[in-house]
């Protein structure tokens, strides 16, 4: 098995043979095979142990068995412990949940603020054949199916070539001792389940069960590889990243593309899995049919914007932190000398004596109505003009618009002032108006 472990190491390149990588020990059988593994191969690591205080006699005997044997390999060892169940209980997750993501999260602290190379955790061809059951129960697509990959970012799993029949037997060999977690056999648990009831049933229906699982399991990743080589494209052609940190998703392209209807919901799915959005979400924001309706994942937020959906990190807003200065000034018309379509940009000029002042800048509000410069009777909605002009629901939100002491908006700034303060051969005085910091 050692000589099977390394040049599987080596061939596959999971992780840089001279560099200290680190090792996550629990004290089963598993993790102290691979450890075993490790230190007669050679290989450079250290240890870390998480101590989830669930089984507060059966835990510190864990962590005491870790601890004596990273004395004898000679190793480096973190330990860490965690209050499980109030971290599972404000972050409303089942223990299993909670206790993952303590340990992801230490071990990637511990590989930032050491240097370690890769993190390596002792998941084998069992624990793989149990995940595609498991997220086969669940409902999942490729990415679930194909199970744990041997690479996964910084975490590298050298033990999937291997089965719990030749880890165990490896172990006896050795003599090896390990602790052994009391809730291993428990069937409270979905994975334990699967581990104890349905393989050892397929096992006796098909007794090249595990040779049949492991083959399938490689063709869908496999599958999984060309079909996400072949989203890419699509994803450049409908996915536009914008300066502000945004995403514009082009729902308009999605019927141009020539796929069957039944297709639509998955690529869309593919388009936003990176946002945290699910299949459920993505059914929602399809069927919405008005802008402004809005979207949350655990991390972003999707806003419907009439035929594109933007999608931006949540807590992130469209509207200006401040409103920029202006200033205003009041000169004497003279006819003949002034021409509105020659005025610099960020600068707007009035009929001073039909101005009500002061004037500030605010943001543009749902149900503001505007005469625009032309219109001689009548007001329009600010969201009909903005609709009629096509302009974007993130341009929307970040409008200035200048308003008088009643709070009448007299310009849309950058784009159209109004029609009762507009300057007329009658006008004596006008006022100018200059934004000085310029806006989108």
């Amino acid at each position: 098995m050692l000589q099977k472990f390394s040049a599987h190491i080596l061939q596959q390149h999971l992780f840089p043979t001279g560099q200290q990588v680190l090792l996550a020990i629990s004290g089963g059988i598993d993790s102290v095979v691979l450890a075993h593994l490790m230190h007669c191969a050679g290989y450079p690591f250290a240890m870390a142990h998480c101590n989830f205080n669930l089984r507060p006699i059966d835990c510190d005997r864990d962590e005491q068995f870790v601890r004596q044997l990273a004395a004898a390999y000679q190793v480096p060892l973190h330990v860490a412990s965690f209050d499980t169940r109030d971290y599972a209980l404000q972050h409303k997750l089942c223990i299993e949940e909670a206790a993952r993501e303590l340990r992801y999260a230490y071990f990637e602290q511990l590989r930032c603020q050491h240097g370690y190379a890769a993190i390596l955790t002792a998941h084998h061809r069992d624990d793989a054949a149990e995940t595609f059951f498991i997220n086969l129960l669940r409902g999942t697509g490729l990415a679930g199916l194909h199970g744990i990959l041997p690479v996964q970012g910084h975490i590298v799993r050298p033990l999937l070539p291997f089965g719990r029949d030749e880890i165990e037997a490896y172990a006896r060999e050795q003599g090896l001792d390990h602790v052994e977690d009391a809730t291993n056999a428990s069937l409270d648990y979905r994975r334990n389940q699967v581990r104890h009831q349905v393989l050892p049933l397929l096992r006796q229906l098909q007794p090249a069960a595990d040779h049949a699982l492991q083959q399938t399991i490689q063709h869908l990743q496999s599958v999984e590889q060309l079909y996400q080589s072949l989203l890419l494209p699509l994803r450049e052609q409908l996915l536009t990243p914008c300066a502000d940190g945004s995403v514009h998703v082009r729902l308009s392209a999605l019927d141009s593309l020539g796929l069957p209807a039944s297709c639509l919901p998955q690529l869309f799915f593919e388009l936003l899995r990176p946002f945290g959005f699910n299949m459920a979400d993505v059914s929602d924001i399809l069927a919405a049919s008005h802008s402004g309706r809005r979207f949350l994942s655990p991390t972003h937020e999707a806003v419907r914007d009439r035929d594109s959906l933007i999608v931006l990190p949540r807590g992130a807003s469209y509207e200006a932190s401040s409103l920029p200065s202006f200033s205003v000034a009041v000169s004497q018309h003279h006819p003949g000398l002034f021409n509105p379509r020659q005025l610099p940009p960020g600068t707007a000029v009035f009929d001073a004596d039909t101005v009500t002042l002061p004037l500030r800048l605010r943001h543009w509000h749902e149900g503001d109505r505007f005469q625009p410069l032309g219109m001689a009777h009548g007001t329009q909605l600010l969201s009909d003009y903005f609709s009629d002009h096509k302009v974007s629901l993130p341009d929307k939100q970040r409008q200035l618009l200048l308003v008088d002491a009643t709070d009448a908006v007299i310009w849309i700034v950058g784009r159209r002032t109004d029609h009762p303060h507009r300057v007329t051969p009658q006008t004596q005085n006008l006022l100018t108006v200059v934004i000085e910091i310029a806006t989108s």
